[in-house]
């Protein structure tokens, strides 16, 4: 019954119906109410909205909006809270779910292995919020400008940006590493694996939260060796807001200005470590 439902629903997209055979379907967690790496938060009314305006988005890679990066397309949401487990602020844990469907096809096989075997597995969504409220003064940041910084703590009070009045959901990605570390797929529905929600993270995952992790403090401390005048908040606070690709690329450039500060007969052996050095 709750594969007929599922066809049912992803055929309100289709132009004829699909059996299960043509269609692999699989479920994800699109988003969340936890503060995410960008120290930002989506209120309860914006995972709703969410809810709604995600229906029959598509689903690509790394937010590259070509068409041929369109991979899925969600046919179903739902809300759900977990009252088992609490966010980082002590509230019951509450997630966007969807249901996302791709028709089987010779190119696709490959990429459905992969979620089958928990590589392609985190997502990012792509969404436009009309009020950004400061967590520490309630300032909607769309229109004034506070003096709170993301990330730092006043009188024991974290600041971070809640998320409200969504108004457009684009579309949802898969990425290497998400801004929302729940974001991403659960469970595929089949077999004995079929419609489930899992709390722990993948291996993958965790590898990639361990190089984020190591890179970022690389950065930091090539940062102060390269730009010795820049201070060390301002340096974090740009750091943060990096992606893992434009962490490597910074590293890069701050291993070149170092090297670039050495003396000449130094320089020319520094300069080839780092020409060679693969990331």
């Amino acid at each position: 019954m709750e594969t007929e439902k599922l066809l049912e629903q992803l055929n309100n997209f289709t132009r004829r119906e699909h059996t299960a055979d043509e269609v692999y379907i699989f479920s994800v967690i699109l988003c969340d109410n936890e503060i995410d790496r960008d120290n930002e938060q989506f209120s309860l009314s914006a995972l709703n909205q969410l809810k709604t305006l995600f229906v029959g988005k598509t689903g690509i890679f790394d937010h590259n909006a070509k068409g041929s990066n369109q991979t899925a397309r969600i046919f179903s949401t739902e809300v759900i809270t977990d009252s088992g487990k609490l966010n980082s602020l002590g509230e019951a844990y509450v997630y966007l779910k969807a249901n996302a469907y791709m028709i089987r096809t010779s190119s696709n096989e490959d990429l459905i292995k992969e979620i089958d075997g928990g590589i392609k597995k985190e997502v990012s969504v792509s969404c436009t919020s009309a009020t950004q409220k400061c967590s520490v003064c309630g300032a909607n940041l769309k229109k004034k400008v506070c003096s709170h910084v993301k990330g730092n703590v006043y009188n024991g009070k974290r600041c971070y940006v809640i998320l409200e009045d969504i108004t457009d959901a684009y579309e949802w990605s898969f990425v290497a590493v998400p801004a929302q570390i729940n974001a991403g797929i659960t469970k595929f529905f089949g077999g004995d694996t079929a419609n489930g929600y899992s709390e722990k993270a993948s291996p993958q995952l965790e590898i990639l939260e361990k190089i984020y992790s190591e890179i970022r403090a690389d950065v930091i401390r090539l940062g102060f060796l390269a730009q010795p005048k820049i201070s060390s908040k301002s340096l974090e606070a740009v750091v943060d807001r990096m992606s893992l690709e434009e962490l490597y690329d910074l590293k890069k450039t701050f291993m070149g200005d170092i090297c670039g500060e050495l003396k000449p007969q130094i320089t020319a052996g520094y300069k080839k470590d780092v020409a060679s050095f693969k990331m």
